[in-house]
């Protein structure tokens, strides 16, 4: 190597070095959150050459770790490697591939959740070594849902943001961020081949020729990309064996490409730039509820011919064992057999409706006609391929904690609906993903009660639990609506700002270590409401008001802030309350305990504010004239009921669209799943010689989490 090119690798190497050293104390600090890590990877996409001193430091600092053992360096780390990895794979040697290998194998002695992310990252990394190409290539695919005969997976990611905290020129200027005017599916397959047999054939490819050539070749492109597809998923599923055979079909390609094309076969040169697209997004301001599940079941529908006829089999088969299980069943009646055989038709009735095509209102007639089709469906036995049924749904919330909320509920209604009739649950796995916004301004004084914490203590939790979380996502609640405004200062004709896109982007391909929230049950006793309570779910926060008493809470609250007590006047402390919870002990053995409360308003926070404290019990606090009424109390369960001719509203994570009034009482346990529910509920349907399927039940979860999607998680 010649002096001069020594001189310029160091001093690019020293760059490198410079921009991670700032990242890691960023990451400390959350100083410019973001910002640091996005600059970095925009270099390396834009010159692709300086990827091999980015790996040269990355690995260098991940050895630094491993000998003086700083976890927390790990997941900033990893992340930044594997990411660069999937981009420029082209450019980076094997024998540097080898010796991050190694590295990332010292590291799986480290504790959860590094050695699970370590060891994801060696099999992408192997995988890569065998089979050049082969993480862009899947990644492309499956994010742009380019059909293919070989890798069919496909990916598909739903943005819903809470009109609540968007308002009409913020959401419009996001869309268009977020919404990128995404390459043809030809401009894809052509970018796909480009970059797997630049990274299978290195030097014996030229770049600038081959990207003329694919241009050249128009659609005829189609065939070379179905080849390569079919070429890097034999040589993965062959393993270390095939390697020298995928290279070889790799050159046979390239050389039909260029020959098809007037081109010199045998051209050798420099390489061309493959920037990773953006997966394509879908963008939802979250009017109705159900829209969630509405495009859920469209993309489930959204599948090959083969995958729709094994659902149309299940589908058989599923209502034969509910119409044994109506049968065997011991419960007093008909009438509850046919509703809940009804409740199943409009599932599948409501699946269908939502299909591509259908529009409008359907008629009465209609509907049943529809029902029969369902019912009945296609003969075909077709099996279910194996790589099919494996389509991942990425949802993305953006808000405050009441999109949250929102997200709980929807969540739970879908695990219900689920629990009853398999629709998404065998052919999509569901990937949560939250990015904070709050329309309320950042307010830091520390004598102030009403903080952005107040509407952000999911996104404040996640962020102390996940100091890489806080740095890239957790500043994206205020950049936001700076971006909005500086996009709308500018003319429509302006191109859209990238760093939004760029950010979800890495997020979605890195955040993959959930965060799992526990969900609450509220049963809510209305006056005057005859039959059962009102069932709610809420995930991080519940308040009780009593209407009477808000000016004393409000008073009791400015109080508290200023650090001044003021004698109240008997009859002024509030109403009287009776609470009955639940006091879990070291032993894990609840004690029951029941006391009588005067107070003018509860708060009910299912959030720690110390990160190093589970997610797994509930904090009430009363607001009390009466110091000896201010207790807290710590638990799972509890009832609160009103002992006077009143009532309180009740409000679920803080969003006024989940107000509830004249409520008399109201009983809060954690949220059972709708699956468990359902396995413990049939045990009467199976005969003696079924009974150890039913017993399967006592392995399932029963208390139902929120999964949502962080760069490290939390270990339990």
């Amino acid at each position: 190597m010649e002096p001069s090119t020594v001189s310029m690798s160091s001093a690019v190497e020293s760059s490198m070095y410079t921009s991670i050293r700032a990242i890691l104390r960023q990451a400390a600090s959350s100083c410019n959150k973001g910002m640091l890590r996005w600059t970095l990877h925009k270099k390396v996409e834009t010159h692709p050459s300086n990827s091999v001193s980015l790996v040269r430091v990355l690995v260098k600092e991940l050895e630094k770790v491993e000998r003086i053992d700083d976890k927390m360096h790990v997941i900033p780390l990893l992340h930044t490697l594997i990411y660069v990895i999937i981009q420029q794979s082209a450019h980076i040697p094997c024998n540097l591939y080898q010796r991050v290998y190694e590295c990332l194998k010292r590291l799986l002695t480290l504790p959860e959740p590094y050695c699970t992310i370590t060891l994801r990252y060696m099999r992408s990394i192997k995988m890569e070594q065998i089979t050049p190409g082969a993480l862009y290539q899947r990644r492309v695919i499956a994010e742009q849902s380019l059909r293919n005969k070989h890798f069919p997976k496909q990916e598909r990611v739903f943005v819903f943001a809470d009109p609540a905290v968007f308002s009409g020129p913020m959401w419009q200027a996001v869309r268009a961020d977020l919404e990128l005017a995404s390459p043809q599916s030809d401009t894809l397959a052509r970018r796909v081949l480009l970059h797997t047999l630049q990274a299978g054939l290195v030097k014996a490819c030229h770049g600038p020729i081959l990207t003329q050539a694919l241009e050249d070749l128009g659609e005829d492109v189609e065939q070379y990309f179905q080849e390569v597809v079919l070429a890097v998923e034999q040589s993965i599923e062959n393993g270390e064996a095939g390697r020298d055979q995928y290279q070889t079909r790799l050159q046979h390609i390239y050389s039909d490409i260029l020959t098809s094309a007037n081109q010199d076969p045998k051209a050798r040169g420099s390489l061309s730039n493959t920037p990773l697209p953006s997966p394509k997004i879908h963008f939802h301001l979250w009017t109705n509820e159900e829209e969630l599940w509405n495009e859920l079941v469209n993309f489930t529908l959204n599948v090959s011919p083969s995958e729709r006829n094994s659902m149309y089999q299940e589908e058989e088969e599923e209502k034969d064992v509910s119409k044994r299980g109506s049968l065997l069943s011991v419960d007093s009646g008909i009438e509850k057999d046919l509703s809940d055989m009804e409740e199943r038709e409009q599932s599948k009735l409501f699946t269908r409706s939502r299909s591509p095509g259908f529009r409008g209102r359907m008629k009465p007639e209609d509907k049943m006609a529809l029902v029969q089709e369902n019912i009945k469906g296609p003969t075909s036995s077709t099996p279910l391929p194996k790589e099919e049924g494996n389509h991942t749904a990425r949802i993305v919330v953006m808000g405050d904690d009441r999109v949250l909320g929102r997200l709980a509920k929807a969540y739970h209604s879908i695990r219900k609906k689920e629990a009853k009739h398999l629709i998404l649950t065998k052919r999509v796995n569901l990937q949560i993903y939250y990015i904070p916004v709050t329309d309320e301004p950042i307010v830091n004084s520390p004598g102030s009660t009403s903080q952005v914490g107040d509407r952000l203590s999911l996104a404040s939790f996640l962020g102390r639990v996940d100091p890489w979380y806080e740095s890239n996502i957790n500043s994206l609640g205020a950049m936001i609506p700076k971006l909005a405004e500086t996009q709308s200062s500018h003319s429509r004709s302006s191109e859209p700002n990238r760093f939004l896109v760029d950010v979800l982007s890495y997020y979605l391909r890195c955040g993959l270590q959930p965060v799992h929230f526990t969900l609450y049950s509220v049963k809510i006793s209305v006056s005057g409401q005859t039959g059962s309570p009102v069932e709610e779910v809420f995930v991080s926060h519940l308040e009780a008001e009593f209407p009477e008493f808000k000016t004393l809470r409000e008073n009791l609250r400015q109080e508290r802030s200023s650090r001044r007590r003021t004698r109240k006047p008997l009859g002024t402390c509030g109403a009287m309350v009776s609470v009955n919870y639940s006091k879990v002990s070291l032993s894990k053995q609840e004690v029951v305990k029941g006391m009588s409360v005067m107070t003018c308003g509860v708060v009910i926070s299912a959030i720690s504010p110390n990160e190093t404290e589970g997610l797994d019990f509930l904090t009430v606090n009363f607001d009390s004239t009466n110091p000896r009424c201010c207790a807290e109390i710590r638990t799972q369960n509890i009832k609160l009921r009103i002992l006077e001719d009143k009532t309180f509203t009740v409000c679920l994570d803080k969003d006024c669209r989940r107000k509830y009034t004249h409520v008399q009482s109201i009983e809060i346990s954690p949220c059972l799943d709708p699956g468990y529910c359902l396995q413990t509920s049939n045990k009467s349907n199976f005969s003696v010689g079924e009974e150890w399927e039913a017993g399967l039940s006592r392995y399932l979860c029963k208390i139902l989490p929120l999964p949502i999607n962080t760069f490290t998680g939390i270990n339990h």
